[in-house]
């Protein structure tokens, strides 16, 4: 599976097409799923263009990325950024009133347990985000409920092209090491300098990925990358090679 991360918490200052409204999320949306997308994750944004989790904001982009590729799932951040309090943050996901088909719960924030539990709770699928570096595989498995998670959103969060792959493979070995971890499915990816080579990894691997704005502003020549969409054709090249390799 191939999904687009189209925005993430940047703003126009990082890139001048970065899509920050509902209308401008569901163009990108519709060029991202024509381009070999397979699935969205959506950080709905105010007027202001911050991230945001409140009810008006999540339906909104919800509701128009949907319009734009019906049948296509989209799903939404809960980091706590949006939002410090994880009571707060949970109070959020029940008081909203378009439904995501998932959501992502970062497992080294305070609180991904409540956060977790409210999605569940309202029918909400749960990616695990499961940061390197941090103590997230652990704080997961101890949650009674990890075995009911959509998938485990593996993040290497060392930008280092040269370290990066190396990184990412002491954090699959990580959930393969536990019987919960290594029974769900798993999406791997990585972020500005280590997202193209940890995307070949996960290729190999054969595993799920994720590519956008979000993660990575540039194509794997090192070129700026005009939009989410030739991001996603890039990618594309990478998964529909038979070996998965450059």
């Amino acid at each position: 599976m191939l999904q687009v991360c189209p925005t993430g918490a940047r703003t126009r200052a990082d890139h001048p097409r970065l899509p920050v409204s509902p209308a401008e999320l569901a163009v990108a949306a519709r060029g991202a799923v024509s381009g070999g997308a397979g699935d969205i994750h959506l950080h709905p944004k105010d007027r202001d263009g911050t991230d945001s989790l409140a009810a008006p904001h999540v339906a909104a982009a919800l509701t128009a990325v949907r319009a734009a590729v019906p049948g296509i799932p989209v799903g939404v951040t809960t980091g706590a950024w949006t939002t410090p309090d994880p009571e707060r943050r949970a109070a959020l996901v029940r008081a909203w009133t378009v439904l995501p088909d998932h959501a992502s719960v970062n497992w080294h924030e305070d609180g991904a347990d409540l956060v977790a539990d409210a999605l569940l709770d309202r029918g909400v699928g749960v990616e695990a985000g499961l940061y390197s570096g941090t103590d997230a595989v652990r704080r997961f498995l101890a949650w009674p409920s990890a075995h009911r998670v959509l998938r485990l959103l593996a993040e290497v969060t060392d930008p280092d092209p040269h370290t990066a792959p190396a990184t990412a493979a002491a954090l699959l070995a990580e959930l393969r090491g536990a019987d919960t971890a290594a029974a769900l499915p798993v999406l791997l990816h990585g972020e500005d300098g280590s997202a193209w080579p940890v995307l070949r990894l996960a290729v190999a691997e054969g595993l799920s990925v994720r590519i956008g704005l979000e993660d990575v502003l540039h194509l794997p020549d090192g070129t700026p990358a005009s939009d989410n969409a030739q991001l996603i054709v890039s990618a594309r090249e990478f998964i529909d090679r038979p070996t998965g390799h450059t």
